[in-house]
């Protein structure tokens, strides 16, 4: 008899550590940052109208995808593309901005997503202007 209670340890710990390991995988699935699909710009008169396109697996209000920013290699902020609401069914998706003043000589842009759970994402998009 002394090892039943030792086995029945062991069975809830297994069942503990199943769970924990559950929970631990959901977590990482929805901590996974907006990744960038696609980017294209494009000359409107003195500024540029960029379309970038986000997947994010949004699970509604309490984490989505809620903007992308046009930067310089040195992290200066060109634009800034608010995103109001979930994109829960429209996966992946593509929002514009138009406006975008980019100094003159610039060839190369920087792309970067962020959600409202996990803030600005660390990888980024790098996008070659057109000629």
């Amino acid at each position: 008899m002394p090892d039943a209670p030792k086995t029945g340890y062991h069975a809830r710990m297994r069942h503990i550590l199943a769970g924990a390991c559950a929970t631990l995988a959901a977590t990482v699935a929805l901590a996974d940052a907006p990744q960038i699909v696609d980017a294209k710009a494009v000359p409107a008169g003195d500024a540029w109208r960029f379309s970038v396109t986000l997947a994010h697996p949004d699970t509604g209000w309490d984490h989505y995808a809620d903007g992308w920013r046009i930067e310089l290699d040195d992290g200066t902020i060109l634009g800034t593309r608010e995103l109001l609401h979930p994109h829960v069914t429209e996966q992946p998706f593509t929002r514009s901005l138009a406006g975008v003043s980019v100094p003159t000589g610039v060839t190369l842009v920087v792309v970067r997503a962020r959600d409202n759970v996990d803030a600005w994402a660390t990888e980024t998009f790098r996008l070659q202007l057109p000629d």
